[in-house]
Formats: structure tokens, C-alpha cells, sequence
């Protein structure tokens, strides 16, 4: 029983990778692009994470992946924030992928 809730949690996770991967190719400008791959990104690791503390099963293990997802959740809206701070500051236009500040040239 434990190897089938492994495999739905390292599917579903890898599914949600693969939608960070996706949204980082396909959305149209930088802001989107990075709230896609910050919210996936985050869901697809804690997922992985959460597989692995199923599967081994062992209290060190589950804390360790708390540890880690933890240390996800409190430093990735940080990083989204920086880089989408640095996105608007070096001219990035929204709604665009041009990053040159021009906006339909």
C-alpha cells in the first residue's frame, strides 16, 4: 500500500513539474511566467519530498523533508518578489515578452 501512495505523490509531483516547465515556456511575460513556476514549482517539490517521507517511513527522514519543504515555503515568495522586482526595475513590459521596456515596437 505504501509503494502505490509513493507512486501517486512522485506522479503528481512530476505533473506539476511538468506544469512549472510548461508555464515557464508558454506564458506570455515575466510576471506570469514566475508566479507559475514559484506556485508548481513549489507544489511539485513538496510532493516529492512528501513521496520520499512516505516511503522510507523513518521519523529522521520526515524530519528532514519538513525541514526542507519549510525552507521552501518561507524563501520562495522572497525569490519570486526579488525577481520580479529586478523584472520591473531593468524595464520588463507586462504583457510581453520583450524585455527591453518597449511595448508593442
Amino acid at each position: 500500500m505504501i509503494d502505490y501512495v509513493t507512486g501517486v505523490l512522485l506522479l503528481s509531483g512530476g505533473f506539476f513539474a511538468l506544469i512549472a516547465g510548461l508555464g515557464i515556456l508558454r506564458l506570455p511575460d515575466v510576471l506570469v511566467r514566475m508566479h507559475a513556476s514559484t506556485k508548481a514549482g513549489t507544489l511539485a517539490t513538496g510532493l516529492v519530498v512528501a513521496a520520499a517521507m512516505t516511503y522510507f517511513g523513518d521519523l529522521d527522514v520526515a524530519f528532514r523533508g519538513g525541514l526542507i519543504v519549510g525552507f521552501l515555503l518561507l524563501t520562495t515568495p522572497v525569490g519570486a518578489h526579488m525577481i520580479g522586482r529586478a523584472a520591473m526595475r531593468t524595464g520588463a513590459s507586462p504583457g510581453t515578452r520583450d524585455l527591453t521596456g518597449r511595448s508593442g515596437d
